[in-house]
């Protein structure tokens, strides 16, 4: 039963010119000065939400972006600050990318987070898809085996460093603690200081291949997973939520179909869906043509992630359209009675669903998107019992 709302910020600033038709991706460049505008749009949505009653907001960490789609390097640094700035909501690492990490550093970043804000942040870890950064902080990403067997010691040693009092680790990468003499005695366990007060740590993972190893490995430390929403594509995958459900089965846990996971959506209300996808047309256009080319939109052949490269010939390869994702149930758009009825849909479909995250396209203004989630606040979320619509007042 779906009772909890999130919504994921990734850090894009308002742009113009959007859409198949606008400024090719590569093209876009900005100052310093409106590529910061991302933290007090970050500030605003979580206000926002924090007022409307949703769960989570999620932020996503990336770096080294001047065309100013993604903006947020430390989001638990982010998160701490608006900590301060809400009372309720939750503030969602979507995702810390583990092998930009020494996982020891993350560990404490984020155990420091966890005290310092009583247990409002929420953990999540992902292995990238951008070159530019993995590959820039020294990690492997075009290696993919590598950045996989990288990353799983990583979130090895940060559970350990989570859960043990004291631990050692030796692996591929990382020999923790090195053997070196400390103090008069040689040193064979570390702490981590201080350590996470809410154990066990509730962690988040992207759904993007569902290979059964991804799968197995989350199971294994009890990771939930996000499907859809942000760069992957939207909706709920079959193959993704069965395949987690057979994962915990394999550690003898069994579960609902739907039961640790969130699934996302990109939506958009209004009075008609044929409004609904006007008004979110070129964004979610947009959103394709920063993603598509990281190979994370399947649907897209060689030849059509080249077209959306000029405008000339984006129009003529025959790209999806915004109509062909509301079809396909990723995107969400049109009126509340008609947003509820999908949702109630999927609520039947993974009866242990408990959580939804709606969203918007990269590129969206600051007003629209503050906007949509009051009206998804207020004509959506009050049909589903436990979550907590109402505004609060004088916030």
């Amino acid at each position: 039963m779906i009772t909890n709302f999130d919504s994921l910020y990734a850090g894009h600033v308002d742009l113009s010119d959007v859409g198949y038709a606008g400024k090719p991706v590569n093209d876009r460049t900005f100052g310093n000065g409106y590529l910061i505008s991302a933290f007090d749009k970050a500030t605003e949505i979580a206000q926002t939400m924090d007022r409307c009653g949703y769960d989570t907001f999620w932020m996503a960490e990336h770096h080294f972006q001047p065309e100013g789609y993604e903006c947020l390097p430390n989001v638990l640094m982010m998160a701490l600050h608006l900590a301060h700035l809400t009372k309720n909501v939750r503030l969602g690492c979507g995702f810390n990318i583990a092998p930009m990490w020494h996982p020891l550093r993350l560990a404490e970043d984020y155990a420091t987070a966890d005290v310092l804000t009583g247990g409002r942040v929420v953990f999540g870890v992902g292995r990238g898809y951008h070159t530019r950064e993995v590959e820039t902080f020294g990690s492997p990403l075009l290696d993919q085996p590598a950045n996989r067997e990288l990353f799983e010691e990583q979130v090895d040693i940060i559970f350990k460093a989570f859960n043990e009092e004291s631990f050692s680790h030796k692996g591929s990468h990382y020999t923790i603690p090195p053997e070196v003499p400390y103090r008069g005695y040689d040193l064979k366990e570390i702490t981590l200081v201080p350590r996470p007060v809410n154990r066990p740590v509730e962690c988040w993972q992207p759904i993007q291949s569902a290979t059964p190893r991804g799968l197995d490995f989350m199971a294994k430390h009890g990771i939930k997973g996000i499907i859809g929403g942000g760069s992957s594509e939207g909706g709920a995958m079959d193959k993704a939520v069965q395949g987690l459900r057979e994962a915990y089965s394999r550690t003898g846990v069994e579960t609902e179909p739907g039961e640790n996971l969130a699934i996302g959506f990109h939506f958009h209300i209004a009075e008609t869906q044929k409004q609904a996808m006007k008004e979110v047309g070129q964004f979610y256009e947009e959103n394709l043509k920063m993603f598509g080319p990281l190979r994370l939109v399947k649907a897209l052949s060689d030849e059509q992630i080249e077209a959306m490269g000029n405008p000339e010939t984006a129009l003529k390869a025959g790209l999806p359209s915004i109509e062909d994702a509301v079809a396909a149930g990723g995107v969400l758009a049109g009126p509340a009675e008609l947003i509820i009825e999908q949702l109630k849909a999927l609520e039947q479909k993974y009866p242990g669903l408990n959580r939804v995250s709606v969203s918007h396209p990269v590129g969206t203004p600051k007003s629209m998107i503050t906007e949509q989630l009051e009206r998804f606040s207020e004509e959506v979320m009050p049909a589903f019992k436990g979550s907590v619509p109402e505004l609060v007042s004088g916030d």
